[in-house]
């Protein structure tokens, strides 16, 4: 899940914001270090979504040329369960209640702060009529 990001002069540095996420917002002294610090911030506003139980934008195309940042894997698979969670209107209890599992584990599942084993987001979404499906593309 690569999001496209804008890296601007700021000043004596550069700022890096993202148009699908406006919370992330970062910045340093060179254009490099502020990609670099732009993933880290691009993780950090995810909370923001995830506290308030909102769905998280999917990235958009990126422009020819324009600089993407990709989430981490364990990231991004949280966000596509958060989003159909909520786009099925599931409560916690309900999906623990499908899965067999207690409602705090399904909590778990949806922490960006909580390791969860891949094996059992891929129960949730198998619960929630969905199937996760990996690729690998180049580089």
């Amino acid at each position: 899940m690569r999001y496209p990001v804008i890296i601007t002069k700021d000043g004596d540095g550069f700022m890096a914001k993202f148009p699908d996420i406006p919370e992330a917002l970062t910045g340093d002294d060179t254009y490099e270090e502020t990609l670099v610090m732009a993933e880290d911030a691009l993780v950090t506003a995810m909370d923001f979504y995830f506290e308030d139980r909102r769905p998280v934008p999917m990235p958009s195309k990126p422009a020819r040329g324009q600089e993407t940042v990709e989430l981490p894997a364990s990231v991004a698979t949280k966000v596509l369960l958060l989003n159909e969670i909520l786009s099925q209107k599931i409560t916690y209890v309900e999906l623990a209640r499908r899965i067999g599992i207690r409602p705090q584990e399904v909590q778990r599942l949806v922490d960006l702060g909580y390791t969860s084993k891949i094996d059992l987001i891929e129960k949730a979404f198998h619960a929630l009529g969905k199937r996760l499906d990996f690729k690998v593309t180049a580089a």
